[in-house]
């Protein structure tokens, strides 16, 4: 991978400055908007390649991303790998089935979860529970950027090793 040009697409499409309210209620003065930036073809291929060369050497059954952010991720990845992805919803479906996994889950699968932007880790923690309690198993994240906020440190403490393309040093925030 070249850190390099990932680093550059990611500033040029993805990074916004103002004052923005984060997942976690607090406030920053930017923003890493990656929804936008891997709409464009040349940065998501990047993206998935940089990903594809992270996990190398990992036995992985199936990628998972929590509903929106990282559902493309999810999608691209599983695709470069040829295995199948899941969706995880933020909340159970009140309505259809009623469920919060979009695909399969079989007992003693080794899911890897993708995620746009790790802050304090919660998504991933959220989708990690969700996994194991449909009798998958998951100790392995994998982030596009983390904004070293205490994801990797709060992962770690449900045994999940978080690693990261990117951090938020790398882009120079």
């Amino acid at each position: 991978m070249f850190k390099g040009f990932l680093i550059e697409l990611i500033k040029k499409f993805a990074v916004r400055h103002g004052e923005f309210t984060l997942a976690s209620g607090r406030v920053s003065p930017y923003y890493i908007n990656l929804k936008d930036a891997y709409t464009r073809p040349e940065v998501m291929r990047e993206i998935i390649l940089a990903m594809k060369e992270a996990v190398q050497g990992f036995s992985v059954d199936r990628v998972a991303g929590m509903e929106l952010g990282a559902v493309p991720l999810a999608v691209a990845l599983s695709m470069e790998l040829g295995i199948p992805f899941v969706i995880i919803r933020k909340e159970k479906k009140d309505h259809g089935a009623g469920q919060r996994i979009e695909g399969e889950i079989g007992e003693g699968d080794f899911v890897l979860i993708v995620e746009d932007v790790a802050t304090t880790g919660a998504s991933i923690a959220s989708a990690a529970e969700v996994i194991r309690e449909a009798g998958g198993r998951c100790s392995k994240a994998i982030a596009v950027v983390d904004r070293l906020e205490g994801a990797r440190e709060n992962l770690e403490k449900i045994n999940i090793e978080l690693s990261s393309l990117l951090t938020i040093k790398d882009l120079g925030l």
